[in-house]
């Protein structure tokens, strides 16, 4: 519609033509005010979350640019976490939700808590991959899942070399070393 065939809809008009208009009106404007509400805060859509290699589908997730969010309900069968007063825990494991940022992780809206869970994968140094297209989202190890080095320091072994001869790492303390490997598989 123009601007001023609008206009003429709020003009006192009397007949069935002027009611047909704004019914018509009525009925376009009630069905694109909620779809410019859903395109600002992201696309409801299903969505499949791989966390700890299992997966779940979501049936009702809300996608934003970077962001993912679930209902509370669906949280638990998702990740095997539950928003508790004390943080986001799964049994004895708790992480403590920033209280200063506490909207970054939980939002309510119509009569349902939804949780962001991917500002909870930076919360606890998680890598994330989304693919898009198909609506994926897979999240890696959490920082306490993580194995890291102690120390720099190779643990010592021996090997037996071509002629049989058994030789320790240790024997080599204070030199370089070059290690090369091979596996068959």
């Amino acid at each position: 519609m123009v601007f001023r065939d609008v206009a003429e809809l709020y003009e006192p008009h009397e007949g069935r033509e002027a009611i047909v208009k704004w019914r018509l009106f009525a009925v376009v404007f009630s069905l694109l005010l909620p779809m410019t509400c859903i395109s600002a805060r992201g696309k409801e859509t299903r969505a499949t979350i791989v966390y700890d290699d299992r997966t779940s589908e979501i049936s009702a997730a809300d996608e934003q640019p970077g962001q993912l969010w679930i209902a509370t309900a669906d949280l638990k069968r998702a990740i095997g976490f539950e928003l508790k007063p004390q943080g986001v825990c799964r049994d004895e494991l708790c992480f403590p939700m920033p209280k200063s940022r506490e909207q970054e992780f939980v939002r309510k809206r119509a009569g349902k808590s939804w949780f962001n869970l991917v500002a909870f994968a930076r919360l606890v140094e998680q890598p994330v991959a989304h693919d898009e297209a198909f609506s994926i989202w897979y999240f890696g190890l959490r920082s306490d899942q993580r194995q890291v080095l102690s120390s720099l320091k190779a643990l010592d072994f021996t090997l037996r070399d071509i002629n049989g001869k058994t030789h320790s790492l240790s024997d080599f303390r204070g030199k370089k070393v070059l290690l090369l490997t091979w596996a068959s598989w």
